[in-house]
C-alpha cells in the first residue's frame, strides 16, 4: 500500500548518544537475552518457553534476566528506542507542528528498525496478536514511552512536563501507533507498516473524521 502524500520520506533518525563502557555491557546483555528469547519462542512457542531456558540460552542467570526484564512479556516488548525517539524529537525544527514532528520521528525510527530488525518486529507483532498477556503488558509499558515523548514535547512548547494537553496529545498518538501495529499483525503483516502509520496520523490530523 502506497504512502499518502502527507507521509514524509523516512530515514534513520540518528544514533543514540554515546554510551559508556558499563552501559554498553548492559545493552549487550539486554540484546543477548532478547535474541535468545525470540529464538526459543520461535522454536517452542511463547507459553512453552521459560525464563530459565532463556537465561541458559543467553548464558546468564535467571536473576539477571529479571534484573533487566521484570516479566517475561517485557523481554518481547522492551527495546532501546525510547532514547532514540527522544533525541530525534528534540532535533526537529523548533516551529514545526508537534504532530508533524512526531510523524517524522516515528516513521523514521520505524523505517530504521525495519531495515535492521524486521523479523524481530514481525515476531513481536505476531505475539502481541496471539498472547493476551503481552497485549496487556504492552499497554502498561507504553507509559514509559509516553513520559519520554511528553517531556520532549513540553520542552519544545514551553509547557510544564505534566501538562494535561501534552499528555492527551501523546496518548492519542501512541494509542494510534498501538492500534496500527495490531491491525498490521491481525492482517498478515502484508501492508506497508510505515504507510499505515502515516495514514492513521492523517486521521488524527483531520480531526478523527471517518
Amino acid at each position: 500500500m502506497a504512502a499518502t502524500s502527507r507521509t514524509p520520506s523516512v530515514s534513520a533518525p540518528g544514533t543514540q548518544p554515546q554510551l559508556g563502557l558499563r552501559e554498553r555491557k548492559k545493552l549487550r546483555t539486554r540484546i543477548a537475552i532478547r535474541q535468545a528469547a525470540y529464538r526459543l519462542i520461535a522454536e517452542r512457542g511463547y507459553d512453552a518457553t521459560t525464563v530459565e531456558q532463556i537465561a541458559a540460552a543467553a548464558d546468564v542467570s535467571p536473576s539477571t534476566v529479571f534484573r533487566y526484564f521484570p516479566a517475561k512479556q517485557d523481554i518481547v516488548l522492551t527495546d532501546e528506542y525510547d532514547r532514540v525517539l527522544e533525541a530525534a524529537l528534540r532535533r526537529r525544527p523548533a516551529g514545526e507542528p508537534p504532530l508533524e514532528s512526531l510523524r517524522h520521528v516515528l516513521t523514521g525510527t520505524l523505517a530504521a528498525f525495519l531495515a535492521t530488525g524486521e523479523e524481530e518486529l514481525r515476531q513481536r507483532t505476531r505475539l502481541m496478536v496471539q498472547v493476551p498477556a503481552i497485549r496487556v503488558r504492552m499497554a502498561e509499558s507504553m507509559s514509559g514511552t509516553a513520559e519520554v515523548l511528553a517531556g520532549a514535547l513540553a520542552a519544545r512548547s514551553g509547557r510544564a512536563p505534566g501538562d494535561l494537553a501534552v499528555r492527551v496529545f501523546v496518548a492519542a498518538v501512541l494509542g494510534t501507533l498501538r492500534e496500527v501495529t495490531l491491525y498490521w499483525g491481525e492482517h498478515g503483516q502484508e501492508d506497508d507498516l510505515v504507510a499505515l502509520i502515516g495514514q492513521a496520523l492523517d486521521t488524527l490530523e483531520d480531526g478523527l473524521r471517518l
